[in-house]
C-alpha cells in the first residue's frame, strides 16, 4: 500500500496535481478494497477517519482520481476500483493509435463480486478494427464482462449462478 500511494503521488506530481490528504485516504480505501466500492461505502468507511466527511467530499475525491488515471469507475456495479497500472504514465501511445486508457477490461464475478482489470491490447485492436468496418471511431473502450472467478468455480458456485433465474 506505501509503495502504490507514493506512485500516487509522484504521477500526480509529474503531471502538476496534487494528492491531498483526503485524496490520499480516499484512495487507500479503493486500494484496500476486496472488491469495487461505491461512493456511499467508501462515504462511510472515510467517516471512520474523517467524521464530518459528506458525499461532494467523496465525490470530488473520485473525479480527480478518475482524472488521474488511479482509480477506474466500473460503470456495471457503479462502484471504484484501483487501477492496477496506477504506477505507469496512462498516455502512452505503445505505438497503435490509442493510449493505455482505452485499453481496459474488467471480469466482475455475478457470486462474490470479485473485479480483475485486464489491460489486453488485443481485446481493444479487435473492438477497434470492427468499429472502424462500420465507419465509428472510438474514443475510449471499458467492457465490463460478467461470469465467474476461477474460486467461485472451484467452490461450486457456477451451479446456482446458472440455475438462478434472471
Amino acid at each position: 500500500m506505501t509503495h502504490a500511494l507514493a506512485a500516487a503521488e509522484a504521477r500526480c506530481l509529474r503531471s502538476g496535481a496534487q494528492l491531498t490528504e483526503l485524496r490520499r485516504q480516499v484512495l487507500a480505501l479503493v486500494l484496500e478494497a476486496d472488491q469495487p466500492l461505491g461512493a456511499y461505502a467508501l462515504l462511510d468507511r472515510l467517516k471512520a477517519q474523517r467524521p464530518g466527511a459528506a458525499p461532494p467530499t467523496v465525490y470530488r475525491a473520485l473525479d480527480f482520481l478518475l482524472e488521474q488515471g488511479l482509480i477506474h469507475k466500473v460503470e456495471r456495479l457503479n462502484a471504484f476500483i484501483g487501477c492496477v497500472e496506477a504506477g505507469h504514465d496512462h498516455g502512452h501511445d505503445h505505438g497503435h493509435g490509442h493510449g493505455h486508457a482505452h485499453d481496459h477490461q474488467f471480469l466482475i464475478c455475478g457470486s462474490c463480486g470479485a473485479t480483475i482489470e485486464l489491460s489486453d491490447h488485443a481485446v481493444a485492436h479487435a473492438l477497434a478494427d470492427a468499429a472502424r468496418r462500420v465507419g465509428f471511431q472510438l474514443r475510449k473502450t471499458t467492457v465490463e464482462a460478467e461470469g465467474l472467478c476461477a474460486a467461485c468455480l472451484a467452490a461450486g458456485a457456477g451451479a446456482t449462478v446458472a440455475a438462478s433465474p434472471g
